[in-house]
């Protein structure tokens, strides 16, 4: 169960902002539904006095988030909003639902990502239904790494953890590269209705994967910016 300020919410509720606001434009409509009908929409029991609840909510949120973007709008990133976007990026979270809980535009988040050289991240059409490697941000090349190391896999667009060097077979001379094992981080599974400001949602679990060190990209400048790697392991 997720909750926010004031109405809980049941895991098979739709309570999000979108369907919300669908209700209520239904409700105002020309012809307008019954209640019993928004709640059916809202996937809730019907509850005139919770219907109400869960759309004063939604309207006092918004204009909370207005006035704060408001607030926001013109002055550059704090410290902790730095880290804050990077560590929920590198964990999982769209840059749009960043945006939400950080009162920020997307641009203004995707150009701190950039900046600063997180890795990017492909849309499945950019992969194309398969695995390969991508670009990794020159601030992220390394020929080796560290066991325990919380690394980028540009394999998998996904962050993951050094368990060991491969050293079955003589990986430099027959690849130019060092071999490692890592630990692939499944990724969280996004619940914007959980406004936990830089982790949000769930981790899945992960898989061991072996990847060679030019497919890896290390995080470790990221710390200069106050992100904790180690807390990236969940």
């Amino acid at each position: 169960m997720a909750r926010t300020r004031g109405v809980k919410k049941r895991s098979h509720e739709k309570l999000s902002d979108s369907n919300i606001k669908h209700v209520m434009q239904l409700l105002e409509a020309e012809s307008p539904i019954t209640k019993k009908e928004a709640c059916s929409i809202l996937n809730i029991s019907y509850n005139t006095t919770r219907l109400k609840t869960i759309i004063e909510e939604y309207v006092e949120n918004k204009e909370y988030r207005e006035k704060r973007k408001a607030a926001l709008r013109g002055k550059p990133a704090s410290d902790g909003e730095i880290s804050s976007i990077i560590e929920s990026f590198i964990n999982g979270t769209p840059i749009s639902d960043i945006s939400r809980f950080m009162y920020r535009s997307p641009a203004f988040i995707k150009n701190i990502i950039e900046r600063v050289g997180v890795p990017r991240k492909r849309s499945k059409e950019e992969r194309g239904g398969g695995y390969t490697p991508f670009y990794l941000p020159e601030e992220c090349v390394a020929e080796t790494f560290e066991e325990g190391e919380v690394v980028w896999s540009a394999f998998y667009d996904q962050a993951a953890i050094i368990h060991k060097e491969e050293v079955a077979i003589d990986y430099e001379k027959k690849y130019g590269s060092k071999c490692y094992n890592v630990y692939v981080f499944d990724m969280i599974e996004w619940n914007p209705d959980m406004l936990v400001s830089g982790w949000i949602g769930e981790r899945l679990g992960g898989f061991f994967s072996s990847q060679l060190a030019y497919d890896l990209g290390s995080l470790k400048h990221l710390e200069a910016y106050g992100v904790n790697l180690q807390k990236l392991k969940g």
